[in-house]
């Protein structure tokens, strides 16, 4: 038996680590896809199997209010901030002020990211690049990937003395051979919360909704927090 599940990558860590769980306790496999939030609420519209999206809150709630998603089933895991990367045993940039991230921007040999026009990490940063006045000058450096887990693995194994990357928090604190350095500045501050809901065309409802207890509940809050998440979100 599978449960099949649509999800945002900030919340693969968490999800990928309650599997066995699961598995143990109902007998349920987790077959999940991770990618982008906006390429996940395609798939579901496309007609992809699903019995649970994990999406932004937002998404999630724009999903209830077209009745693809069960608006009772719906709840939060909670909110996850956006960081900048370097690979592990690399020196730490610069970058708690805009003039300190637009220089340790400038200065990367590659910077790394995920999609721009379908992650949300991806659509923010694309906008604080712009923000900065720096689109132009460092648009020939710039490595786009479908979603922030794709880019940190390349960050992880890019070459040159000086790569970046930008996604949230909880990619970055999932991928071996990365480091945060830190959180955007607070200007240009990005703090999502992400919430859980049961597809209305579930195959597996009741185990659906299971799932979410255990993803949300007290059981998984200290792997949440560990992994990035900052509960009791509004």
């Amino acid at each position: 038996m599978k449960l099949n599940i649509l999800s945002g990558g900030a919340a693969q860590g968490v999800v990928t680590a309650l599997a066995a769980d699961f598995f143990a306790a109902t007998g349920y496999e987790l077959d999940c896809t991770f990618s982008a939030v906006g390429a996940m609420k395609a798939k579901l519209l496309a007609g992809a199997p699903a019995d649970l999206v994990i999406l932004t809150r937002a998404v999630v709630a724009e999903l209830a209010a077209d009745g693809q998603v069960l608006a009772d089933s719906c709840a939060d895991l909670g909110r996850v901030r956006t960081g900048v990367a370097v690979r592990a045993g690399d020196s730490l940039p610069g970058i708690g002020s805009r003039d300190a991230l637009r220089s340790t921007m400038l200065a990367a040999e590659g910077i790394y990211f995920p999609d721009p026009q379908k992650a949300t990490a991806g659509i923010h940063f694309a906008g604080v690049l712009d923000k900065l006045g720096i689109r132009g000058e460092v648009e020939a450096r710039l490595k786009t990937y479908p979603n922030g887990a794709t880019a940190l693995r390349e960050l992880a194994h890019a070459k040159g003395a000086h790569v970046v990357g930008c996604t949230q928090v909880t990619e970055i604190n999932n991928t071996p051979g990365v480091v945060l350095v830190g959180l955007l500045p607070r200007e240009f501050e990005l703090a999502t919360v992400y919430s859980v809901g049961v597809c209305a065309g579930a195959t597996n409802p009741e185990a659906a909704r299971r799932f979410i207890e255990l993803l949300t509940g007290t059981p998984s809050r200290a792997l949440r927090m560990n992994a990035g998440f900052e509960l009791g979100t509004a």
